[in-house]
Parts: structure tokens; sequence; C-alpha cells
């Protein structure tokens, strides 16, 4: 069996001083940034995505949340990678109890990697066919990633064809004040339109003069340029109508 210190002893041989530094500038661990307080130790994604494969059988669920609540940044994705993979191959059950486990600590799910590692791949599948009200929870949630997990999760819905609550969410944090969230809205709704165009630009034709300018940006990025130039336009609709 593995254990979350073999995990750790791995992670760490694989730690490059040079990388942790771009890491701490690239997810803002600096003072004042949305990451600040984190700690990284400079070990690549596909890196720790070659432990997790390694381990992710024989790690215990109780491991595994030990790594979720440590303080190195990579120690916490590896976790949630080796909780992606568990969850793809687990029954009902285990299912369960890995969302709760997510769920239960979404204050060290602290970045927008980490989010966006897990919540599309675990929060959003586990609730393809459930009762969704914990994400209207997570969207009234002060903290700002247990907001993007809210709209990161409804990714696994836009992927089965069912964009309600895209919409839904989209609407209700179309004001949040994090530009963290702008992007993940904007995000979701262009992977909307990439399925079904008609239904996003009815979505934004009353909003994209309210929302923010880098959620509509994010939205309309895969718009052909002169329309993404008509919705970027401050004082028209997109039909060139005032």
């Amino acid at each position: 069996m593995s254990t979350s210190a073999d995990v750790r002893r791995e992670l760490a041989s694989l730690a490059d001083p040079d990388r942790a530094e771009a890491s701490r500038r690239f997810l803002q661990m600096t003072p004042g940034g949305y990451g600040e307080g984190d700690r990284a130790i400079g070990v690549r994604v596909p890196d720790q995505r070659r432990v997790a494969a390694r381990h992710w059988r024989s790690l215990s669920l109780a491991e595994t949340a030990d790594l979720l609540r440590d303080g190195v940044h990579e120690e916490r994705l590896t976790a949630l990678f080796v909780l992606v993979r568990k969850f793809t191959g687990a029954d009902e059950d285990e299912r369960g109890e890995i969302v709760r486990l997510v769920l239960a600590n979404t204050d060290r799910i602290n970045n927008w990697d980490l989010v966006d590692s897990c919540a599309p791949y675990i929060v959003g599948p586990w609730l393809l066919d459930r009762d969704r009200g914990v994400l209207d929870e997570l969207a009234a949630s002060p903290l700002v990633w247990d907001r993007r997990i809210a709209v990161m999760a409804t990714f696994a819905f836009i992927r089965a064809g069912d964009f309600r609550w895209t919409f839904r969410l989209a609407d209700r944090l179309l004001r949040d004040p994090h530009d963290l969230v702008h992007k993940a809205v904007g995000w979701m709704l262009r992977e909307v339109g990439n399925r079904d165009r008609a239904a996003e630009e009815a979505f934004l034709a009353d909003r994209h003069r309210v929302m923010p300018r880098v959620m509509l940006r994010y939205a309309i990025e895969k718009f052909e340029p002169e329309r993404r130039r008509r919705y970027l336009r401050p004082s028209t609709h997109p039909s060139g109508t005032p």
C-alpha cells in the first residue's frame, strides 16, 4: 500500500527551485495575490500526473485526504489527480465518499488549477442525475474557490447537452467581484456556444452589456472577428442596433 509519505518523497525528488519560483508567480502565490500563502516546490504537472498514476490504486482515501490537506501546492494537485482516477473507477458508495471529501476541503482547493482539475471530473459528474442544490450553496459562498467550483462543475452538464445550470449560475455570478469567477463563467458560456451557438447568443443578448469585460471576452472568443467586435462595442446590440 502506498502512503502520503511515499507520494511526498517522490514529488520532492522531482522538485525544481527555478520552476517553483515560476509557479509562485504564475499562480499568484506572492503577497497580495489570490494564491498568497501557498507553497510550490516546482514539480511539472505531467510528472505529478505520472506520480498519481503510479499510486492511485494503492493509496487509501485517508492517505489521499492527508495529501489534499497539505501545505504544498503540488501535493494537493497530485491528490486531486488521484481522486479523479479513483472516482472514475469507483462504485457509487466510494464516489459519494470522494465527493464528500472534495466538498469538505474546498479551502484546500485554493487555486484555479486545483479547481479545474476536479470540479468538472468529480463534482459535476456526480450531480448529473442528482439534486444540484449544492451548486447554489457554493455559488453563494464568500470563498472564491467555492464559486469557481460551482461554475466549473457545470462543464459535465454541458458535455451532456444540458446548459440550464451554466446559465443559472452565470446569471447569479454576473456581477461577482473576482476575475477568476468571471473567467470561469465566460469559459463555460464559450463551451455552450461550441455546442449550440444560438443558445449562447440568446443568453448573451440581454446580458453582454452588463457582464464584466473579461467574462464577455472569454464567452465570445470563438466568434467570428466582426461578431466579436459587435459584442464588444459598448452601446450597440450585436445586430448593430443601439
